[in-house]
């Protein structure tokens, strides 16, 4: 999930029409809904450690090698934001990584879109902006949601995954709001800073656990590999660049509107390829759950184009978050 303004849409861009651009959009969307059971997969087979490294290291590479191909020089301040900010891109990651493990692929893909009403609490614990009452309202109609869903179906006590992946969401609203501070005002490659975050994080988990790396590694096959090469190349490097190409190109209602179906195509893949279960009860979270993060979100964006424009980076916004789902984008 991604906490993103886009800017207007580019000239000739036409609103009310189905272009390749929302295609695109739809496609990251689709992508990311589906790293929580590919992740979930993955853990299973090889392990969290494994499955991090190897997902930021294939990230890296791809990412490193169209930073390669398009002969620009790199300035050393976009390598360091990446190293710094991909030890929490790292962090947030392992949580949601470890937490999806524990938890249905349905649970981790909805309670991680708390993060689009999050992201702006945080935002203005650092600005001091007061956000409107119907804000808070759409936070109690998500409390609600979240409550019903980590309750299975009652009171009962929640999942372990699930609390994590509530802490990673906690984590990436942080992470988002302090890069978008660090990089106001300021011209930033968002490929490089993206590629040395991947890089950060796929050599801090190999340093922490070699062992539980090289075991995933030497275990893995050819399905194993296609996971990975799924979450490495798809859910991360493809989504990014995607991302970034479209958001040049789409209006702030339409890229909201398409990636915020981001935690519809979760509970697809968890209900339909997973054959996981919600039952009625847990319905009803997940409607609360994602009707109260878009209701949050619209409610954020309005205010926010009420005070007048925010941050610019290399074309508007914060910057994209690769893999900002359970191992993205972010992102």
């Amino acid at each position: 999930m991604s906490a993103l303004r886009p800017p207007s849409p580019a000239p000739g861009t036409r609103a009310g029409r189905f272009s390749r651009v929302d295609v695109v959009l739809l496609l990251v969307a689709v992508v990311w809904g589906s790293s929580y059971l590919a992740a979930q997969r993955s853990v299973g087979d090889l392990g969290v450690a494994a499955t991090l490294a190897l997902r930021s290291g294939g990230a890296a590479l791809v990412l490193g090698l169209v930073v390669v191909a398009r002969r620009r020089a790199v300035r050393g301040r976009d390598v360091l934001l990446g190293l710094v900010f991909g030890l929490t891109q790292t962090a947030v990651l392992a949580l949601e990584t470890q937490g999806v493990a524990t938890t249905t692929a349905t649970s981790a893909g909805l309670l991680i879109s708390t993060t689009v009403l999050l992201t702006p609490l945080v935002e203005g614990a650092f600005t001091r902006r007061l956000l409107p009452p119907a804000f808070f309202a759409a936070g109690v109609v998500v409390l609600a949601g979240v409550a019903l869903l980590v309750g299975r179906g009652g009171l009962g006590r929640p999942a372990v995954g699930d609390l994590l992946v509530l802490a990673a969401a906690v984590v990436r609203a942080v992470h988002v709001t302090c890069l978008g501070r660090a990089t106001r005002g300021r011209a930033v490659d968002l490929v490089v800073l993206s590629t040395a975050q991947a890089a950060t994080g796929a050599v801090a988990v190999t340093l922490l656990a070699p062992g539980a790396v090289l075991a995933g590694v030497r275990a893995a096959g050819p399905e194993q590999w296609l996971l990975v090469a799924h979450l490495a190349v798809g859910c991360t490097a493809f989504a990014f660049l995607a991302q970034s190409w479209a958001l040049a190109r789409a209006s702030a209602a339409r890229t909201s509107l398409l990636l915020g179906t981001e935690p519809l195509w979760a509970v697809l893949f968890g209900l339909v390829v997973a054959g996981e279960h919600l039952g009625a009860v847990g319905a009803l979270g997940a409607v609360l759950v994602v009707a109260g993060a878009a209701w949050g979100q619209r409610v954020e964006r309005l205010a926010h184009d009420a005070t007048g424009p925010g941050e610019k980076v290399l074309g508007g916004g914060p910057p994209p978050q690769p893999a900002a789902s359970a191992a993205g984008s972010t992102a």
